[in-house]
């Protein structure tokens, strides 16, 4: 069969080409489609009509390729058009889906919302449970593997506690420094005060030695 196999090259790309498809559909986003759909395509059409040169194959797969990167890109089926698309599965982290399978610390399912093709993973949870329906995302890909994902309530809650907490203590210190402040205006002015009513009694005291030297020198 392989001698077959490797002997018909019609045969060869599109062999080739199904697997492409298929691994596209295990790990989509990675553009191995449009690969596939070239192959297969040359290849279905060596293998129904009578051509068996490999330079009308090869032409034949680069322009079936072409097609189908125009069609790809112009109707945009994983959606999100004009953003990146999934390329690996380090991208995965902070996608967002929903339980299919209630996840736990040790398994579950979810459906990723850009998943493409096959976008059913297992997953789990670093704590708890999530039930089934509930929004998630994705946290840790795990390789796309396993994802470790988190409910999106449970994050949203956390995230509008801490606001709140941190507005609250904002206010506390806010109320707490204006009483200081006042308390450093009242001693600056009483202290000003203070140094006014000494100079004033300085100077009054001076002036009534003055008088009495005077006095004196009169009375000599």
């Amino acid at each position: 069969m392989l001698d077959a196999l490797f002997g018909n090259v019609a045969l060869l790309l599109l062999s080739a080409g199904l697997v492409l498809m298929a691994l596209e559909a295990l790990s989509p986003g990675a553009h191995l489609i449009v690969i596939g759909i070239a192959l297969v395509g040359a290849g279905l059409i060596g293998v129904l009509t009578p051509v068996g040169s490999p330079f009308i194959l090869a032409g034949l797969t680069l322009l079936i390729g072409i097609i189908a990167a125009y069609i790809y890109n112009e109707f945009d089926f994983y959606g999100g058009k004009g953003t990146a698309q999934t390329s690996d599965s380090g991208t995965l982290a902070g996608s967002t889906g929903y339980v299919t399978e209630t996840v736990t610390t040790r398994g579950g399912e979810v459906k990723l919302d850009d998943g493409g093709f096959a976008p059913f993973y297992s997953a789990r949870t670093t704590s708890g449970s999530i039930e089934e329906g509930e929004e998630i995302i994705v946290l840790d890909p795990g390789g796309g593997n396993i994802l470790t994902v988190e409910s999106l309530g449970a994050i949203g809650e956390d995230e509008i506690d801490r606001a709140l907490a941190s507005n609250a203590s904002e206010a506390e210190t806010d109320e707490a420094t204006e009483p200081a402040d006042s308390e450093m205006d009242s001693s600056s002015s009483t202290t000003s005060q203070a140094g006014g009513a000494e100079t004033q009694t300085g100077s009054n005291t001076t002036g009534s030695i003055d008088e009495s030297v005077t006095e004196t020198e009169k009375s000599g």
